[in-house]
This record gives C-alpha cells, structure tokens and sequence, in this order.
C-alpha cells in the first residue's frame, strides 16, 4: 500500500539511480505529519482560547510545582526561547491576570513570575483538552506502537542534538 512518499522516494530513485534515497521515506513522512499536527493543535489551542506562545509559558510554570513560581531567566531557558521573548509573554500574560511579577530575593530586586488562579484554571483546561484530543490523533496506532514510535523518535532527537526535556 504505497503512499504519496513511496511515490516521490520511488521517482526519484528512477530519475537519479546512485543516489540515495532512503531519507525520503523517514524524513518527507515527519516533515508532512509535523505539518499535520501543527495545523491541528493551532486549531484546537484557537478553540480552547490560547495561543502557543502563552500556554508553553503557563506550562513551563505549572511544571515547576508548587508554588508554580520561577524566575524569568529561568522561564526561558526552560521554553528555550529568549529572554526578550519571555519578557513579552510574561507581560501580555500579566496584562490577562494569568500570571503576576513578584519581587523577591534578600535586595527586593529580583523577579519571579507566578501563575495566578486564572492562568492556572486556564492551562488545565486548555491541556486537558488538547492532550485528549491529540491522544485521539494517534488512533490508527496502538498503544505498543505509539510506545516504539516514540523510542525511536528518541533516538533519532538524540542523534540530531535534540535535548531531552
């Protein structure tokens, strides 16, 4: 049962025999399902009334644990985004009472950002519903497949220099 990609891997083995081609099958299938669940989760984030931007942030603090509390540099270096990023995102989250800045530290300088009631009502809502739904993405596999997709997913992160997080 060939697909599109057989197609296209098959093509191209015909027109540049030599050259390999193998790539094709792996590579051009996570490039199209990448885009897949990537137009699928933007749907849904816009159906559960977030954006990517602000739930990777209430994410990153409701993963933290109690008190749900970081500091912004350390937001960042979790979300692997950059410090002025963080910053914005902390202030339009801010600006929607989902998280608050606290001052800290024996000086009273530094900054921690807490998730609020809202913010943190608002992410369990919204990762409930997109983690079902994405769960529901996965059903022509089973649940041993899903496990040994992801191990080689793994493995093949790993070997790009993906970092576990």
């Amino acid at each position: 049962m060939d697909d599109a990609v057989d197609l296209i891997q098959s093509a191209w083995a015909r027109e540049r025999p030599g050259t390999p081609v193998e790539s094709i099958g792996v590579i051009t299938r996570i490039w199209r399902i990448g885009k897949i669940l990537a137009d699928e989760r933007r749907r849904t984030l816009t159906r559960l009334g977030i954006d990517a931007a602000t739930l990777d942030l209430l994410s990153t603090l409701r993963r933290a644990g109690e008190p749900y509390r970081l500091p912004p540099g350390e937001l960042a270096r979790l979300s692997l985004v950059s410090a002025g990023a963080i910053s914005q995102r902390v202030a339009r989250a801010e600006a929607e009472g989902l998280v608050a800045r606290e001052r800290g530290g024996p000086d009273g300088r530094s900054v921690l950002v807490t998730l609020t009631g809202d913010g943190h009502a608002l992410l369990d809502r919204s990762v409930d519903g997109l983690l079902t739904y994405e769960q529901s993405l996965l059903g022509a596999l089973t649940e041993a497949e899903q496990g040994q997709l992801s191990d080689l997913l793994r493995v093949l992160l790993a070997g790009l220099g993906g970092r576990p997080e």
